[in-house]
Protein backbone atom coordinates (compact mmCIF):
# COMPACT_ATOMS: atom_id res chain seq x y z
CA UNK A 1 0.00 0.00 0.00
CA UNK A 2 1.16 3.81 -0.78
CA UNK A 3 0.28 5.36 2.47
CA UNK A 4 2.67 4.97 5.28
CA UNK A 5 1.43 3.71 9.04
CA UNK A 6 0.47 8.09 9.98
CA UNK A 7 -1.20 8.39 6.92
CA UNK A 8 -2.93 5.36 7.25
CA UNK A 9 -3.91 6.20 10.60
CA UNK A 10 -4.79 9.99 9.95
CA UNK A 11 -7.22 8.34 7.12
CA UNK A 12 -8.76 5.96 8.93
CA UNK A 13 -9.80 8.78 11.38
CA UNK A 14 -11.71 10.75 8.65
CA UNK A 15 -13.52 7.79 7.96
CA UNK A 16 -12.02 5.76 5.37
CA UNK A 17 -11.97 1.53 6.01
CA UNK A 18 -8.85 -0.31 4.64
CA UNK A 19 -10.84 -0.81 1.49
CA UNK A 20 -10.89 2.69 0.61
CA UNK A 21 -7.00 2.85 1.54
CA UNK A 22 -6.70 0.19 -0.82
CA UNK A 23 -8.64 1.77 -4.00
CA UNK A 24 -6.66 4.99 -3.25
CA UNK A 25 -3.06 3.45 -3.31
CA UNK A 26 -3.97 1.68 -6.54
CA UNK A 27 -5.68 5.32 -7.73
CA UNK A 28 -2.42 6.97 -7.09
CA UNK A 29 -0.25 3.99 -8.51
CA UNK A 30 -2.19 4.08 -11.96
CA UNK A 31 -1.90 7.93 -11.86
CA UNK A 32 1.90 7.74 -11.73
CA UNK A 33 2.15 5.09 -14.62
CA UNK A 34 0.15 7.32 -16.37
CA UNK A 35 2.04 10.25 -16.14
CA UNK A 36 5.40 7.87 -16.87
CA UNK A 37 3.76 7.22 -20.10
CA UNK A 38 2.81 10.69 -20.70
CA UNK A 39 6.13 11.98 -20.23
CA UNK A 40 8.31 9.16 -22.27
CA UNK A 41 6.03 9.88 -24.73
CA UNK A 42 6.41 13.73 -24.54
CA UNK A 43 10.66 13.22 -25.10
CA UNK A 44 9.87 10.31 -27.34
CA UNK A 45 8.36 11.96 -30.31
CA UNK A 46 11.09 14.58 -30.23
CA UNK A 47 14.40 14.83 -31.51
CA UNK A 48 15.17 18.38 -29.55
CA UNK A 49 13.75 19.67 -26.91
CA UNK A 50 14.29 23.71 -25.11
CA UNK A 51 14.82 24.25 -20.77
CA UNK A 52 14.86 26.60 -18.74
CA UNK A 53 17.49 24.83 -17.27
CA UNK A 54 21.06 26.59 -16.11
CA UNK A 55 23.97 25.10 -17.47
CA UNK A 56 27.65 25.84 -17.06
CA UNK A 57 29.45 27.62 -19.62
CA UNK A 58 26.05 28.84 -21.19
CA UNK A 59 24.88 32.69 -22.06
CA UNK A 60 21.64 31.85 -20.27
CA UNK A 61 18.15 32.25 -21.08
CA UNK A 62 16.92 28.90 -23.17
CA UNK A 63 19.00 25.91 -23.37
CA UNK A 64 18.75 23.46 -26.51
CA UNK A 65 19.06 19.35 -26.01
CA UNK A 66 19.19 16.86 -28.17
CA UNK A 67 17.32 14.12 -26.98
CA UNK A 68 18.95 10.52 -27.07
CA UNK A 69 15.96 8.71 -24.75
CA UNK A 70 14.36 8.74 -21.78
CA UNK A 71 13.70 5.47 -19.28
CA UNK A 72 11.36 5.68 -16.52
CA UNK A 73 9.93 3.70 -13.69
CA UNK A 74 7.42 3.52 -11.44
CA UNK A 75 6.68 1.92 -8.13
CA UNK A 76 3.26 2.91 -5.92
CA UNK A 77 3.80 7.31 -5.28
CA UNK A 78 7.36 6.93 -7.05
CA UNK A 79 8.40 7.97 -10.18
CA UNK A 80 12.19 7.78 -11.79
CA UNK A 81 14.57 6.93 -14.12
CA UNK A 82 16.86 8.48 -16.61
CA UNK A 83 16.95 11.04 -19.21
CA UNK A 84 19.79 11.06 -21.67
CA UNK A 85 20.77 13.57 -24.00
CA UNK A 86 23.33 13.46 -26.79
CA UNK A 87 26.77 13.96 -24.42
CA UNK A 88 25.14 13.88 -21.15
CA UNK A 89 22.49 12.49 -18.58
CA UNK A 90 20.41 13.19 -15.68
CA UNK A 91 18.44 11.13 -12.76
CA UNK A 92 14.70 12.08 -12.93
CA UNK A 93 13.10 12.01 -9.78
CA UNK A 94 9.61 12.92 -10.84
CA UNK A 95 7.35 15.12 -13.34
CA UNK A 96 4.32 15.97 -15.13
CA UNK A 97 2.99 17.02 -18.16
CA UNK A 98 1.53 20.43 -17.95
CA UNK A 99 0.42 20.90 -21.59
CA UNK A 100 0.45 18.82 -24.65
CA UNK A 101 3.78 20.82 -25.53
CA UNK A 102 5.66 21.72 -21.58
CA UNK A 103 6.32 19.41 -19.38
CA UNK A 104 8.01 19.60 -15.68
CA UNK A 105 11.17 17.27 -14.19
CA UNK A 106 12.68 16.90 -10.92
CA UNK A 107 16.18 16.01 -11.81
CA UNK A 108 18.57 14.88 -9.78
CA UNK A 109 20.87 17.57 -8.73
CA UNK A 110 18.91 20.49 -8.98
CA UNK A 111 16.50 22.63 -6.84
CA UNK A 112 13.16 22.65 -7.61
CA UNK A 113 11.67 21.59 -11.23
CA UNK A 114 13.24 22.34 -14.45
CA UNK A 115 10.68 22.63 -17.49
CA UNK A 116 10.87 21.58 -21.34
CA UNK A 117 9.12 22.27 -24.01
CA UNK A 118 8.91 21.11 -27.80
CA UNK A 119 9.51 25.00 -28.69
CA UNK A 120 11.70 27.57 -27.08
CA UNK A 121 8.52 30.10 -27.25
CA UNK A 122 6.72 27.85 -25.36
CA UNK A 123 8.80 28.66 -22.48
Amino acid sequence: MHFDQREQAALREVGLDIDDLQRASEAVAEHVDEAAANLEAFFAGRETVYSDMDLAHASGGVAEHTVDYIDLYTHAADLDGWLRFETWGVRVEDGRVLSESVVELTLAGRHGRTRFAAEADAL
